[in-house]
């Protein structure tokens, strides 16, 4: 089956979509040396043989690069392509290369990029009301937080869905429940010692300093400590240690039912049941993190409610309070923490949050036209079935090269293979080999290759015709 090629091979023959030059590359064109250096010309030997090789180091689009980086904070390291067009499942750089987008903008574009539809409703709100602040009462806020709270009911997940506080990333989502958290537990104990907040290995929840507290790299979090205290951390799906992890100073236990960044590892249903348990007994908030995992990614509105996760007895584990961002905006930044009015939602008063930006009629008109497609059953369906497509592929490269491919892990089009302990530090060269060959993957963890493409990518997109 193609599929099982989609990290190694592309047809070398495809040809890009019609000529577009952009006034960058009309700029920086002239900037190209006329005399190439030996390593430009061993890259030209290279490009000879690869359908989309990266920009050589005589090209417009590294002439634009070192125009520019001097002036950027460094905290991201890139490859030399520099994207310019999206359309569909598609992206295009500076040069004319077109690349076959298995990355979604990391799980964000679930509609595909540049969507008419999404464009549309940009141009007529910016025409209409941008901001006007929270001072004020806007028609979308709340008409986004009514429509994600009735489609979670009538999906089945998170039966206590009541309230929505907009923000605008994922972070803030995870800081806000952060925060309402630590309300509860203020309310329930006002010595202040039920404030602990639990989370999991190989979790990612966010960069500002709640979310990164709450995220146990060292990777990450050693340069900025000491981190905000109050944390612990456990191990995902151990299900034994929850007993002396959680106890009556908890006030909040976050967890994603499907990792994303730490390597596409998915709970278990007994895992996620016995948090729910084990949060009841002692007066915690249960928060689930579906930011990268939400949003019919798995097949399911919500990750926590698909059939995978439920039990063999007994129903799906709900949470008290749910993060989603992501898809919400399918590139627009936005966030939203959805929250049970009866478990935490009683316990929040007027300034104990806020947002300058958060609940803008702009996101929130996008959020509320991209929930309502992505909340389509006929959708969901379709994840489903490209989903199986993907991981027949997988398989039978698995098959095909078992010394190098250990396990395919995931659900929906959130999927995840994991290279053997010898392959695992080849991670990084088959993404970048792919991207030679015009296909974009991400990693996850260590040695997992990630695949999150827009859930409305076609069949054919998905074999690779």
């Amino acid at each position: 089956m193609a599929t099982s090629r989609v990290a190694w091979r592309r047809l070398a023959a495809r040809k890009l979509v019609p000529a577009f030059e952009s006034p960058l590359q009309r700029r920086f064109a002239g900037t190209q040396a006329s005399n190439a250096p030996q390593d430009v010309k061993a890259q030209a030997k290279k490009e000879a043989t690869l359908p989309n090789p990266d920009p050589a180091a005589d090209s417009a689009t590294m002439a634009f690069i070192k125009d520019r980086a001097p002036y950027m904070v460094p905290t991201y390291v890139r490859p030399a392509p520099m994207m310019l067009k999206g359309q569909g499942c598609y992206l295009w750089d500076m040069e004319n290369r077109r690349y076959l987008d298995f990355t979604a903008g990391i799980a964000v574009n679930s509609l595909g990029h540049c969507d008419p539809e999404i464009a549309q409703i940009i141009a007529e709100q910016s025409e209409t009301l941008i901001h006007a602040s929270n001072l004020y009462h806007n028609a979308w806020t709340g008409a986004l937080s009514k429509s994600l709270v009735e489609l979670t009911l009538q999906s089945g997940a998170m039966r206590d869905a009541s309230q929505v506080f907009i923000a605008n990333s994922g972070t803030e989502a995870n800081e806000a429940a952060i925060k309402f958290a630590r309300k509860v537990g203020r309310s329930l104990e006002p010595s202040g010692s039920k404030h602990e907040i639990v989370t999991f290995q190989n979790s990612f929840h966010g960069r500002t300093m709640g979310a990164l507290s709450a995220t146990p790299n060292p990777k990450y979090q050693t340069p900025f400590a000491p981190m905000v205290p109050g944390f612990k951390h456990g191990n995902y799906n151990d299900i034994e240690q929850l007993q002396s992890l959680i106890t009556e100073n908890t006030c909040g236990v976050m967890v994603e039912p499907i990792q994303g960044e730490g390597g596409v590892n998915v709970a278990t249903p007994e895992f996620l049941s016995a948090l729910r348990k084990r949060c009841n007994e002692v007066g915690a908030v249960l928060i689930y993190d579906e930011i990268q995992c939400g949003l019919s990614r798995t097949g399911s509105l919500w990750a926590h409610a698909h059939p995978s996760l439920v039990p063999a007895m007994g129903d799906a584990a709900h949470p008290d309070i749910m993060t989603t961002a992501k898809a919400l905006g399918n590139g627009f930044p936005i966030g939203a923490t959805i929250v049970s009015a009866k478990s935490v939602g009683e316990h929040i008063k007027a300034g104990d949050h806020g947002t300058t930006f958060g609940g803008n009629p702009l996101a929130c008109r996008v959020a509320h036209h991209i929930v309502g497609r992505l909340a389509s059953p006929e959708l969901q369906k379709s994840v489903e079935d490209k989903s199986a497509m993907f991981v027949a592929g997988f398989k039978a490269l698995q098959t095909q090269y078992p010394h190098m491919v250990k396990e395919i892990r995931g659900r929906g089009l959130i999927l995840g293979v994991q290279l053997s302990e010898a392959f695992a530090t080849k991670a990084s060269d088959i993404i970048t080999a792919s991207r030679e060959r015009g296909l974009l993957i991400i990693s996850a963890g260590e040695g997992c290759l990630r695949f999150v493409p827009p859930l409305n990518i076609t069949e054919d997109q998905i074999k690779l015709d």
